[in-house]
């Protein structure tokens, strides 16, 4: 009783603390957000699906201290022609983003749009993550939704000129960023959208996307550099029928992060694809990475891969719970999901949750975990043509990664991540 009654109290704070709008087309969102928030809690160690992760960090009324790093590496993606919208702790920098209409597709941003009585993203702000609660409480989306500060609000009518490109920039060691985009993708239209950086010493971020008929959505993003950044972030989309959801993660670095993404398809003939590559020290402090996906079948002949790997090494810890829901009437599902990690030591972890739950009968479904060392013949095959141990690691860790690699539909963008991979593990040899 007790802990139900700290509960109660450390979300108690974290509302009062909050200064909502009391206008503006999101003022109602964020109130309904406030009372999901009041009446679900913020998580605890007690919680189903927090078990693997302490959210500790990530509740606390105050961001933990994050020290500033920079690995002088050159921007991911700095060669892309993109239109690089910045933030920094949370807050646009104007003189070094770029013009949004670069993009050819409207683009604006929340603490200004916000204002208004009426826009169209009052349709799509906090209704996909509302809709996300549910079977699964995650209230630290709902803490987004209420209290976000800023973010963008992308309205696709066709074809993106240009992927946008969300730059996050990490400048204070106490900052506390919370931004929360939208996303339309209208009818037959299609857009990239690229993130990169820590953001922030703790970052909460929400995206909700929504795929109307024969749309396609790409998404690549990068989350490095400093070691002691803590993330918690949601994706939340809607994929209609014939559309298309493709979304790849790179993490490297952080002492917390967690990745959840709630998918409902919806729509005939839909895809929804996401993947994953972690890389984990734990020599450089603590590394702990959560990917939490769950995604929902709710058409017919629809298709849906969940692709995580993860290298962990001197202690970091990987986490990954993946379930696949098949409602009924979803049939000719084709639902593939497989996580794997490779533990580079003795001191290292993988913590595993796949699940599967089906009420249909003509479905394709599979999981599959695995957790490993480094295959030793083929180690020593290398070796014996004369490649150092080192080098030889490195290559079959890239080999081992490139199964979520190859979900990059756009090969430039998959080749600087694979080049990115090979300088941090260049950077580790030991």
């Amino acid at each position: 009783m007790r802990k139900d009654q700290a509960r109660v109290e450390v979300t108690e704070v974290r509302i009062a603390s909050l200064d909502l709008p009391k206008s503006g087309f999101t003022a109602v969102a964020r109130a309904e957000a406030v009372s999901r928030l009041r009446e679900m809690g913020l998580p605890t160690r007690r919680d189903e699906y927090w078990k693997f992760t302490d959210p500790a960090s990530l509740i606390a009324a105050e961001a933990p201290k994050a020290a500033l790093f920079d690995g002088k590496e050159p921007q991911l993606f700095g060669t892309v022609a993109s239109v690089k919208l910045v933030f920094v702790d949370g807050v646009f920098s104007e003189w070094e983003s770029d013009d949004p209409a670069m993009a050819g597709v409207e683009i604006s941003r929340l603490a200004e749009a916000g204002r208004a009585d009426i826009h169209w993203a009052q349709d799509l702000y906090g209704v996909l993550e509302a809709r996300g609660q549910d079977p699964v409480a995650r209230p630290l989306a709902a803490l987004n939704t209420a209290a976000a500060s800023d973010g963008v609000l992308i309205r696709v009518t066709g074809q993106a000129s240009k992927p946008v490109h969300l730059v996050y920039r990490h400048a204070s060691e106490t900052s506390d960023a919370v931004l929360h985009h939208c996303v339309k993708v209208e009818e037959g239209a299609e857009i990239t959208v690229l993130e990169t950086g820590p953001a922030a010493a703790r970052f909460n971020k929400v995206m909700e996307v929504d795929i109307a008929k024969g749309g396609k959505f790409h998404h690549v993003r990068a989350q490095g550099r400093d070691h002691e950044r803590r993330a918690i972030t949601h994706i939340f989309a809607r994929v209609a029928e014939e559309a298309s959801f493709k979304s790849f993660t790179l993490t490297a670095n952080g002492q917390m992060t967690r990745n959840e993404c709630v998918i409902d398809i919806a729509g005939d003939d839909a895809v929804a694809h996401v993947a994953g590559a972690a890389l984990g020290d734990g020599s450089y402090g603590k590394f702990h990475h959560d990917d939490t996906i769950f995604i929902t079948h709710d058409a017919e002949r629809c298709e849906s891969r969940q692709v995580f790997k993860k290298v962990l090494k001197n202690g970091a810890t990987g986490v990954f719970q993946g379930k696949i829901l098949v409602k009924p009437g979803a049939q000719k599902t084709d639902g593939y999901q497989i996580s794997q990690s490779l533990l580079l030591d003795e001191d290292s972890q993988f913590l595993a949750k796949p699940e599967l739950e089906i009420y249909a009968d003509d479905v394709q479904c599979s999981h599959g975990s695995t957790t490993g060392a480094i295959d030793e013949t083929a180690l020593f095959y290398l070796r014996s043509r004369g490649v150092p141990r080192e080098d030889a690691t490195a290559l079959l860790v890239l080999s081992f990664l490139a199964d979520a690699i190859e979900e990059i539909e756009d090969e430039a963008l998959a080749a600087e991540i694979v080049e990115r991979l090979e300088a941090w593990l260049a950077r580790r040899k030991k």
